[in-house]
């Protein structure tokens, strides 16, 4: 009897009190609009004094969101209200947008004992494009849209994109039936019959819709092919004459700036002939006629 009279005043002790709730969706797509709102378990409070608080993770503390447009950083937000009742919302929702959101209510007083909601994280899923690198000396260089290789070599491309979740990878050879569930494809001493185009395929785990994928087209030249008709050789071809072209054009800026350096130390400037000019005295052929009576130098 105790027990349940002792449950019965907690319970009536918490239902005069009005919870602050923050609502929205707890996912969302990137580049969706993500719309949240700030409501009291208890319709009759005023939801005149509540506010957003966002942490920013970067700055590592909560800031509030003010009314009307806020921004800082790279976060771009809106609060507006609508008939009592407080919305924030994002246009497109991007990675950074990720993160725990509250109500803040600016009463602090025995009525409103937590002045805050429960944070609300809120997680955005999002996939970047595929990526592709070859293994060895072009993995640094390029992406590969094709790839030339001579008879028995061995090719290696790496798959690889940004995700919210680490993705599920599959690679395919169109044509055929072939399906290879790895980031990496990896064909030992080629033949003929390997030669085709090839499909990587990223899925996202959580999200069905969210996939993406790129193709890349192999090759398969003859074993006595020149080096320099596979993709290797035309890259380092390529990247080696345009270190050429840079080193050519750094010599000749150097041979120019010496040459003139020279010019400049060996020239002589305009001669100052002023201490070769003679006085014009009075009497003098080239003086000119004067009222004066001043017998110096006219220099």
């Amino acid at each position: 009897m105790n027990a349940l009279l002792v449950v019965a005043v907690v319970a009536l002790i918490h239902g005069s009190y009005a919870t602050l709730l923050i609502k929205g969706p707890k996912e969302v797509m990137e580049g969706d609009t993500l719309m949240l709102e700030c409501v009291y378990s208890d319709s009759d409070h005023n939801i005149s004094q509540v506010h957003f608080e966002v942490y920013l993770k970067y700055m590592h503390g909560w800031r509030t969101v003010w009314e009307s447009d806020f921004s800082v950083c790279f976060y771009r937000m809106r609060v507006h209200r609508i008939a009592d009742k407080l919305f924030l919302s994002i246009p497109r929702a991007g990675r950074l947008y990720e993160g725990p959101y509250r109500c803040v209510s600016d009463v602090d007083n025995v009525t409103e004992p937590d002045n805050s909601s429960q944070p609300l994280a809120v997680k955005v899923q999002y996939m970047d494009e595929l990526s592709l690198s070859r293994e060895g000396y072009s993995s640094y260089l390029a992406q590969p849209q094709e790839v030339r290789v001579r008879l028995g070599d061995d090719v290696v491309v790496k798959c690889s994109t940004s995700s919210s979740e680490e993705p599920s990878y599959f690679w395919h050879k169109e044509g055929s039936d072939w399906i290879l569930p790895s980031s990496t494809l990896t064909l030992k001493k080629v033949t003929e019959m390997d030669e085709g185009r090839y499909t990587c395929r990223a899925e996202h785990p959580s999200v069905e819709s969210l996939s993406k994928k790129r193709t890349l087209s192999i090759t398969v030249l003859p074993e006595d092919a020149g080096w320099y008709e596979t993709s290797n050789g035309r890259l380092l071809l390529m990247t080696s004459a345009a270190a050429v072209s840079l080193v050519v054009f750094i010599l000749s800026m150097s041979v120019f700036l010496c040459r003139r350096a020279k010019q400049n130390k060996t020239s002589k400037g305009p001669i100052d002939d002023r201490s070769q000019k003679k006085p014009i005295y009075k009497a003098s052929v080239e003086s000119l006629p004067s009222t004066t009576g001043d017998k110096q130098p006219l220099v």
